[in-house]
């Protein structure tokens, strides 16, 4: 199989329900989706949809309850729980909309803390790390805490962070929604570049219309199914931006 056509993402029949018994909540309904190594795929639809569910099944965050997926030919589910967190720390970036980042470090450190865990020297981690955070347009905010920066700052470091150990696969939740246009494009072409090698992809959950362009392909959400899946040309942004939901209609 040729690098281009190779499969970063299976979906066949995925489903999550959350609870039990008459408690029980259906949350994906059977989600068949392929994402190509290579591609930006933006998920997109109103609150509660299920796409931070789909994410976080297909980063190794969250066990599916059914059916089937490949993660670059890896069956995550099948993995002991030891050897998930490895394969997870190797091979995937996470941007959380939360940020999550450690509040005793500073912006370096914690976008240095990927490299650290996999055992880089100290040294080399941070220079990577100041690399980084200079790519996002950070340099000069390197050895802030985060209650010292705003919350646009504090996600260009989730983003530097999720980036800096060049995982396979980067999963971001709303990543530009801290995020004033000029910077939201700037962090976006930032992305974009990462995922455009052969041997990656960027999957990108967003209620962000000024940010369509970027897609390769844009798939639409809506309770618990995929309900269309178009190119991401303009004029399929611009559609998209029609049919979103209220709240991405707002927001744009």
């Amino acid at each position: 199989m040729r690098t281009a056509d190779r499969l970063a993402v299976d979906c066949r029949a995925v489903t999550k329900t959350y609870g039990e018994g008459e408690t029980a909540v259906l949350a994906l309904r059977g989600i068949d989706l392929e994402i190509r190594a290579g591609e930006l795929m933006m998920l997109v639809g109103p609150s509660g949809c299920g796409k931070t569910t789909l994410i976080s099944i297909i980063a190794g965050i969250l066990d599916r309850t059914d059916g089937n997926l490949h993660v670059f030919g890896a069956d995550v589910s099948a993995m002991k729980p030891s050897a998930r967190t490895s394969w997870r720390r190797d091979r995937i970036g996470f941007v959380f909309q939360s940020f999550n980042l450690m509040p005793a470090l500073t912006a370096t450190e914690n976008v240095a803390i990927p490299l650290l865990i996999k055992g880089s020297p100290r040294k080399e981690a941070m220079a990577r790390a100041e690399h980084m955070l200079e790519r996002v347009g950070l340099a000069n905010r390197r050895h802030a805490l985060p209650a010292q920066l705003s919350g646009g700052q504090q996600q260009r470091v989730a983003i530097g962070r999720a980036l800096v150990h060049e995982p396979q696969l980067i999963v971001c939740d709303e990543p530009t929604s801290s995020l004033d246009h000029e910077t939201g494009l700037s962090v976006m072409n930032v992305l974009r570049e990462t995922a455009a090698a052969e041997d990656r992809a960027l999957v990108v959950v967003t209620h962000d219309a000024r940010i369509f362009e970027y897609a390769d392909r844009i798939a639409r959400m809506d309770d618990g199914r995929i309900v269309t899946l178009e190119g991401g040309t303009r004029a399929s942004a611009e559609a998209y931006q029609r049919v979103a939901s209220p709240a991405a209609a707002q927001h744009a």
